[in-house]
């Protein structure tokens, strides 16, 4: 039997939880505070996944980058990879708020789009 204590990110109480495992199978989870918490532990042991948030670059924009993030959480281990896809994306402004900056990046389902929109800047010397 092995313990691990993890702390649930799915609403803001964050319950310190105790998982009891015996080998890859859960027998018990303490300290949840509501049924979200066990299943956190579950999907966090066998499918970790989290929310994305970046920028990317805007070429003729206001500003030179525009925040975006993942529709729905990627696989954890997809995170580091889609981040540095991001790098190598420039979008042309104007750009609009939810426009679809990456559609199933690197074929986990999950699209990445802007977070604002991104209007095109007065300034000629810009972009």
């Amino acid at each position: 039997m092995e313990e691990r204590n993890l702390i649930c990110v799915t609403c803001p109480v964050g319950c310190n939880l105790t998982v009891v495992l015996d080998g890859d199978e859960i027998v018990e989870v303490r300290g949840a505070g509501c049924r979200r918490g066990e299943d956190f532990v579950r999907e966090e042991l066998t499918d970790p996944r989290r929310m994305l948030a970046s920028t990317v670059r805007v070429a003729g924009g206001q500003y030179p980058l525009v925040p975006v993030r993942s529709v729905e959480p990627l696989p954890k281990a997809l995170l580091l990879p889609t981040a540095r896809l991001l790098r190598r994306v420039v979008l042309r402004a104007p750009v609009a708020e939810h426009q679809v900056v990456v559609k199933d990046v690197l074929n986990s389902g999950v699209s990445i789009v802007t977070s604002r929109s991104m209007p095109v800047c007065k300034d000629s010397h810009r972009g």
